[in-house]
């Protein structure tokens, strides 16, 4: 792990968590949170490990996951630049419960249990957002739940690209790279039918894929507001 000289105040500025933090809070947070980069396909947990620090991302994207004995797998989340992971087996004392893999290179800040329960206890600020993290998966959870059980694959895919889409010159356009084998794993479904229904969404006008983005259409819009 890189040395308490590689954070500076100004970076953990930056960073969601700790946007809210008088600056000599943010000094002392430099002396104990460590940064490190990764490359892409690093495991940086693993489902079923004591749980030892929290993660918060700087850069790059990153899957959560979780897989069977089968080797079937299914994708829980993907996180992205200030999004953290790591903090209900600090909070529970329960070992990791999913996997968390680079899908990009990636540079994370580390911060230990012991330091994550001290800040959390001192800065009500930050236990907050960590609540409002928490919060912010349950509903999530609670969406996925709910289209797995209302919503057949074709509603599935529009919500996850309704999900992931941001606005770009007035569009709403999916920029990150989505493999459609990753598509399936997140919505439920096989690699076979997400290509049959990206085709399809396609064919209709829904969507438009050009130069490794996918632009939603009016039609899409107009769809899933129904749904």
């Amino acid at each position: 792990m890189a040395g308490p000289a590689s954070v500076s105040t100004l970076l953990l500025r930056n960073v969601p968590l700790f946007a809210g933090l008088p600056e000599g809070q943010l000094a002392l947070l430099t002396r104990v949170v460590g940064r490190k980069a990764f490359p892409r396909g690093t495991t940086i947990i693993s489902a079923g490990d004591p749980t030892d620090a929290l993660y918060i991302v700087i850069s790059g994207r990153l899957k959560v996951m979780m897989s069977d004995d089968e080797g079937r797998e299914v994708i829980l989340a993907i996180l992205s630049q200030g999004e953290f992971f790591g903090e209900m087996g600090l909070i529970d004392e329960a070992p990791r419960s999913a996997t968390v893999i680079a899908i990009e290179p990636c540079e994370l800040l580390s911060i230990s249990k012991a330091d994550f329960k001290k800040c959390l206890q001192e800065n009500f600020d930050i236990a907050m957002a960590v609540m409002r993290g928490l919060v912010k998966r349950l509903r999530e959870a609670d969406k996925k739940i709910g289209s797995l059980a209302l919503m057949d694959v074709y509603g599935r895919v529009a919500r996850l690209l309704m999900e992931m889409a941001e606005k770009v010159d007035g569009q709403l356009v999916v920029t990150k790279k989505l493999p459609k084998q990753d598509i399936a794993k997140m919505i439920g479904a096989s690699r076979e039918m997400v290509s049959r229904v990206m085709k399809d969404l396609q064919t209709s006008g829904h969507i438009e894929v050009r130069g490794g983005s996918i632009f939603l259409r009016e039609a899409m819009l107009v769809s899933e507001a129904r749904a």
